[in-house]
Order: structure tokens, then C-alpha cells, then sequence
């Protein structure tokens, strides 16, 4: 299976968008509200025409507890969404599965026309979730937010999503949102039972076990990879954390 990436160029972005429309129009229009508001494809796919139209943000309910998110919709969104509903029952799914049917296009229909789209243009890193992770990028490389990006995508923290867009982690940012009371709380948890040392001590066994594995002559050359990865990831958050300090 192909990582899922953002799409980051914006003349591919425009190109993708142009051929899903040549594919059909009801294609453009769910990935322009999926990258302009950064809701799941499976949410797109429920809305009626009376959900979006006319309407500045949109609630939904995202992840296996249905936490309540509001997303915004952008002014240039609300105007494409006005001109694709013109004229269309406000009670018929936004995007139909065939113009003969009242039922929505399904979550298999939606994938295998972004994954053609993709193919089309020599794209493999595309799926149900490039809408949202282009979203995501976009929004962090115009604001720098992580913090908005992670409560809106329900991640657990901001590292998590900065793996989803695959960014690598800002430490200087975390630093700079920490709170006196927040510097209180970590220097409390990493003396609690001794919790630092047991962390930087389960970090060290690790990269001791890599180390050893390395000379492995069963490891294939994605195992090296994985580990080149992980090295280069460490490096730069270490050379962040000096810097900072």
C-alpha cells in the first residue's frame, strides 16, 4: 500500500482539480470542499445540498467517540457550492453516485476517481485522505498553527500531525506554546517515579536493539530504510532541542 501524501505544489494541485472535473463535476467538488475545509471523505459524502448551501462552517462529528468539530468554509468555497447546488433539491445528496439514483456516490466510487485522477498524471501517493492532509499542509505552511490543525483532527498531539502532513516536528514551537504552568506539569510527570530516565533509558535500549539488528543479513532494504528515516528524524529534533535550549 502507497503512503498517502498532501499534494504541496500548487500547479499539481490545480492540475488534479482540472482533470477530476474533466472526469465529472461532482469529482471537483468534493475534493475542492475537502481540501478547502479539511472534513473526512466519508463526512462529504452525507451531506444534502441544504447542508452546505448558503452555510459559512459545517459541524460534524469525526473519530470512533464523534467528538463535535466545526469546520469553516471559505468565501470562494461558499460561491462554488452556491453555483454546484443552483437550481438542485435541497434534500438530494450534495454529490450523487449516478444521475439515475437518489443514493450518493459511495466511498469506493469516490476512491477509485482519485486514485485514476492520480494515475492520470503520474500521482502514487494518492487516496481517500489527500484532500484532508493537503488541507492540513496548506493551512500549517500559511499559519503555523499546529495546535488549530491537531484539536481540529482530533490527533492526540502535535506530533502525530505533523507526521500526517509530513512535516517534521517544530520543538521551537512547542516550546513557545508551553505555559509556566504546563513547564511546571512536564518537570512534575519526569520526576514522578522516575518517568524521565525510564523514557530516555527505553529510547537508549531501542537504539541499541537497531544498532545490533543492523548487522542482520536477513534485513531487506526497506529495513534500512525505515531505520535511515528514523535517524534522520532523530538528528533534526536533536539538532532543534540544542538550539533551543
Amino acid at each position: 500500500m502507497n503512503w498517502v501524501a498532501p499534494i504541496k505544489d500548487e500547479e499539481t494541485l490545480e492540475k488534479f482539480k482540472e482533470k477530476l472535473r474533466e472526469m465529472d463535476d461532482k469529482y471537483y467538488i468534493m475534493f475542492e470542499i475537502g481540501v478547502g475545509t479539511g472534513l473526512q471523505l466519508q463526512e462529504i459524502l452525507k451531506f444534502k445540498n441544504k447542508d452546505l448551501r448558503g452555510k459559512e462552517s459545517i459541524e460534524a462529528s469525526i473519530g470512533t467517540k464523534n467528538i463535535k468539530r466545526t469546520f469553516q468554509i471559505p468565501k470562494d468555497l461558499q460561491e462554488t457550492i452556491m453555483k454546484f447546488t443552483e437550481g438542485k433539491d435541497p434534500d438530494a445528496y450534495l454529490i450523487l453516485g449516478h444521475a439515475s439514483s437518489p443514493q450518493p456516490l459511495s466511498r469506493e466510487q469516490a476512491y477509485r476517481a482519485l486514485k485514476s485522477a492520480g494515475k492520470s498524471m503520474g500521482l502514487s501517493s494518492i487516496g481517500a485522505q489527500t484532500m484532508r492532509k493537503t488541507f492540513a499542509w496548506r493551512y500549517y505552511k500559511s499559519t503555523g498553527d499546529i495546535y488549530y490543525l491537531q484539536n481540529l483532527l482530533n490527533h492526540a498531539s502535535p506530533s502525530i500531525t505533523y507526521r500526517y502532513i509530513g512535516e517534521k516536528p517544530n520543538v521551537e514551537v512547542y516550546l513557545r506554546k508551553m505555559t509556566p504552568e504546563e513547564n511546571e506539569r512536564s518537570r512534575y510527570l519526569l520526576y514522578k517515579d522516575n518517568n524521565g530516565k525510564k523514557r530516555i533509558e527505553a529510547l537508549q535500549a531501542l537504539l541499541s536493539e537497531i544498532g545490533e539488528e543492523m548487522d542482520n543479513p536477513l534485513n531487506n532494504d526497506a529495513y534500512y530504510g525505515k531505520v535511515d528515516c528514523l535517524l534522520k528524524e532523530m538528528e533534526d529534533l536533536v539538532e532543534n532541542f540544542k538550539q533551543t535550549r
